[in-house]
Parts: structure tokens; sequence; C-alpha cells
């Protein structure tokens, strides 16, 4: 065994989940250390959007790049003429944000790098647990030794153990950042979800539906993102990108400048919640922490991270306390019964949307939006009581059309069994 001094926690990763749960570790007076094979500092690729009132609720609406008040969404049929009945806005009545990622980036960096975390650069390759002392080997022959390891390094997780619960659903996106020969949205407006679909023929209808995620940048400036909500399989990059060219031709746009080209992520929406007995804690992609029902996880880390991080040093005091009983308690507050039942109940809900056509999927939500506004909301940052959670969904059912009703009860796959899941909740 190497003769370095034992930290209290090893953070294996270096992305969004990696370093939120260092710095509220940190935050407690914890010594941590992070191992990765990208440096800390390395920029992030991709974008993250959060609701106005979630991250003002935190107090970090100074890390947003950009936030808009005109937030809305089309669940129409679509026509060439924007008079058309086809095209009526759904309006949010909520402001929408997009995090400046290299702002979010240095405030978890502030906070580790005040409590001089030590950050090594390698991958792990072997955990071995002895009671008081996890030792994980790294590519570079070092040993780090700590009460805890916590693997954050992502949806292919080193060390981190799940049940196989079948197929796992992507979320997978094309996104172009220009110029236009016209503006593709009003000045100073978000588009959430644009499910328009008149740019397709009959045949391309009856595949997979895909709608726009689109936002004014400012200076002329456009964000568009052709989108999956979920899928297995997942539908292609290439598919993706000649829709949205597809969708654009249609209306009449060109594009005059192409600043990026953000050929999007394949993001698991449905990851199973892994083993909770495991002598190995996971936060953030690695440990399931993904909205089944949205894809946004960054709130739920800012939420989180800090309750982990306090029961961990809390756990901490008895010097006694082993790595598995550590990371086992850190589970417990990760995953409490109530969030693994409501996440049971979210898969249940894309199980569903996965197996709706265009229209019907059009239509739910339609539904799904003219709920109060507090209990959408609720739904899609995953801050409702597991009780307000069942009521919201309970009047949905009860106000829908008989046709959503029929799609909501037809049961085609794994459904009852997420829905047992949701009643009678394991640890394991």
């Amino acid at each position: 065994m190497s003769t370095r001094a034992l930290k209290d926690a090893l953070v294996l990763g270096s992305g969004p989940g990696a370093l939120s749960i260092a710095a509220a570790l940190a935050i407690e007076n914890l010594d941590v250390e992070i191992l990765s094979e990208q440096s800390p500092e390395e920029p992030w690729p991709f974008t993250y959007g959060i609701w106005g009132e979630e991250v003002d609720e935190l107090g970090l609406s100074h890390l947003l790049e950009h936030r808009w008040v005109n937030t809305i969404s089309y669940f129409g049929e679509g026509d060439k003429d924007p008079n058309s009945k086809k095209n009526e806005i759904t309006k949010h009545n909520r402001d929408y944000g997009l995090f400046d990622k290299n702002k979010l980036q240095a405030y978890w960096l502030e906070q580790c790098n005040n409590a001089e975390i030590e950050w090594h650069k390698g991958s792990a390759v072997n955990l071995e647990t002895n009671q008081l002392i996890s030792t994980v080997k790294t590519s570079n022959g070092k040993e780090l030794n700590a009460r805890v390891v916590i693997d954050a390094t992502g949806y292919k997780p080193v060390f981190i153990k799940s049940p196989n619960q079948g197929p796992v659903a992507v979320q997978t996106c094309y996104g172009i950042v220009g110029e236009f020969s016209a503006p593709p949205v009003e000045k100073g407006q978000f588009v959430l979800m644009d499910y328009r679909c008149d740019h397709l023929n009959p045949e391309e209808r009856k595949e997979a539906p895909t709608f726009l995620y689109a936002m004014d940048m400012g200076n002329g400036k456009f964000f568009l993102e052709e989108t999956s909500l979920g899928l297995f399989p997942p539908v292609s990059l290439d598919e993706l990108k000649r829709r949205l060219e597809k969708r654009l031709e249609t209306r009449g746009l060109e594009i005059k400048s192409l600043d990026h080209e953000e050929h999007g992520s394949y993001l698991p929406m449905n990851m199973p919640i892994p083993y909770l007995t495991q002598p190995v804690l996971g936060f953030g992609g690695s440990a399931g922490m993904v909205h089944p029902a949205s894809g946004y996880m960054v709130g739920s880390l800012l939420r989180r991270a800090p309750k982990v991080a306090k029961a961990l040093s809390l756990a901490m005091k008895d010097p006694k306390a082993s790595s598995a009983s550590l990371a086992k308690k850190g589970w417990q507050t990760l995953w409490p019964s109530e969030l693994r039942r409501k996440q049971a109940i979210y898969k249940f809900g894309l199980e569903k949307l996965m197996r709706f056509e265009e229209n019907l999927l059009r239509g739910f939500f339609i539904e799904f939006f003219s709920l109060p506004n507090k209990q959408w909301y609720g739904f899609l940052t995953n801050t409702l009581s597991l009780k307000e959670l069942i009521s919201a969904m309970w009047k949905m059912f009860r106000k829908s059309p008989w046709t959503i009703k029929q799609g909501l009860m037809n049961m085609h796959g794994r459904e009852l069994y997420l829905l047992f899941k949701a009643l009678l909740v394991n640890n394991k």
C-alpha cells in the first residue's frame, strides 16, 4: 500500500458532476483530490439550460450567459401560412436561461482551488476497498488512497455497477449557431419545443418525431437544434441534420454564416439507478441523475451535491466508518426512496412517449403545458413531491382526450415493471 496521506474523498472525473461534488465536499472542509484524464480546466463542449426560477432559487443567475422572458413552444401541425391556426403558440410565461458554461465551470473550480484540491492526470484502472481505506490504482502507476471514492466519470462509469433493465433511451441532437437570411425565431425569443412537422412528407411523419429547440442569441445570431426527445435505437445525427436543413428550406431560410456546429450528444435518458450497496459512490451521469422527462441535470447537481457532501462530512466524524459505510450513506442521501419512486414514474412516462406517433405526441404536450404553471414546471425540474407529482399526472390524465388516455393506458413494454418499481422500491 502507498504511504501517501489518506484523503477523505477521491473524485474521478472532470465534468460538471465531478466538479460540483468536489466543490461541495471542499465547502465541508473535507480533504479531497481529483483524478481525471482531462484537466478540470479543459473547456466543456456542450451547452446547459435551466429555468429562470430554478437558477434564481439557487442564487446563481449571475452565471447565465442569456436569459429569455419570451419563452414559447409550437405543438400544432404547422403550415406555411404564418397566420394559420396550425402555428398556434403555447406561451410558457416563465424565464429560461442558458449558462455561460465557462462561468459555471469557473464557479466550481474556484471553490476547488480555494480548498487547494490536488488534481492527478490519468485514469482509474483498479479499485480495492479494505475496511477503512479505498485504493485506486491509476494508469500512471500511482496508488491514491481515500476514505471514499466518488465515480463521476459520466454515462460510462469506471467502477459503478448498475442493474440491466433493458435498452436505454437516448436523446440526440444536432445544432448550429449562425446568421440566417431571415430571423428563424423572433427577436428575444426562446423556443423550447417546435414540433411543427409541415416540412415532412407523410412517410417521414410515421418515423420518430423530432422537434426544434431554438433561441435568439443576440447580435443577429441564432442557435437552432433539431432534437429527438428520447428513443431506442436513437435517431442518428445525420438524420437530425437532414431534418433541420429541410425545416429551414421549407421556411425559406438560408444559412448566411455558420459560427458553430454542435454535433450534439448521446444523452442516456432512462439509465437505471445504480446498486446502492456498492462500496464506491457515484454522482452525476454515472449515478443515473439525468432527468428522464427532460434530459436536464445541472439543476439537480447544484441542489443535491451539498446534501451528499454534508451527509458524508457527518458520517466521517466517525473515524472507524468504513469506505463501504460511507459510500452507502452517500447513496442513501442521493437516492432516498421518494426520489427513486419519482424516477420510476418519470421513466414510465418516457416509456409511453417513446411509443407515441407524431400527432399523439403533439397532443400530449398541448395537454401537459395546459397544466397549472407550477405543476408542469415542477415536473420538468423534479422539484415536486411524490404526492404532488402523482396529483399532476392524474389531473392531466383526467382532462386529456380519449386518444391520449388510450395511449397512456396501453401497455406494450416495460411500463408495468416501472409502475411496480414506483410502488415497491428496494435498496439494491
